[in-house]
């Protein structure tokens, strides 16, 4: 029985462990993804592109883990949460990257004079977002439900940055009908971001969740503008 539940220990870890190493790449996808914008970097926007389907990779091999614990182990209880949150948590995740990757294609086509140039006030917005998904898997590898708490409760800070810049980039539009083409591409680019922040959000709920076996059943806080 000991060697069971050993065993289960290590699968566990092991898991664990995978989803850490998907939320890195994650995050290094998203930090490149905005440096590409604000250098005007293309060959690192096309990097990034690249590096999309490792995430894929990982994401698949942590669900196919997960999958095979629990039809194997048959776990119960907080025993059962840990593999569902891991593999929901390593969705999450894999869709953050594939943002971040919409995020480098639009770099590209705003080209690198502009890309700078415009970026100013996406590059705000970005921070925050990179710092949200930092502190969510931060929360994670320390299974600190409160840390989680606090990234779910800043999730209207993200979505009003989303509105302001949103309003920004229409009015600069109007004022600049050249710079239409691009205002339109970093439109998509904060829409983005803002889809990654409520992907970090996602994840909080399911470490609150996976730990303490409660679900958050509040509504989750949106800027009211």
């Amino acid at each position: 029985m000991e060697h069971t539940v050993t065993a289960f220990e290590n699968e566990l870890t092991e898991l664990t462990e995978g989803v850490i190493a998907l939320g890195v790449l994650a995050q290094s996808q998203l930090d490149d993804a905005l440096s590409a914008i604000f250098q005007g970097d293309t060959k690192l926007a096309e990097r990034t592109i690249k590096r999309d389907p490792a995430l894929d990779t990982l994401a698949i091999d942590i669900e196919r883990k997960s999958v095979r614990m629990i039809a194997l182990r048959q776990p119960m209880a907080d025993d059962l949460r840990r593999p569902i949150a891991a593999m929901k948590i390593a969705m999450n995740l894999e869709r953050c990257g594939d943002l971040a990757k919409n995020v480098a294609k639009r770099t590209l086509k705003i080209g690198p004079a502009n890309a700078s140039s415009f970026a100013g006030p996406v590059e705000r917005m970005g921070r925050l977002v990179a710092a949200r998904l930092g502190a969510v898997l931060n929360a994670y590898g320390a299974r600190n439900v409160s840390q989680a708490v606090d990234v779910w409760t800043q999730d209207a800070e993200i979505d009003e940055h989303y509105e302001q810049l949103f309003a920004s980039l229409l009015a600069r539009m109007a004022e600049d009908p050249d710079s239409i083409a691009a205002c339109t591409h970093l439109l998509f680019i904060a829409k983005n971001l803002e889809r990654i922040g409520d992907h970090a959000t996602n994840i909080a709920e399911l470490i609150h969740y996976e730990i303490t076996g409660v679900e958050l059943v509040e509504d989750r806080p949106k800027f009211d503008g």
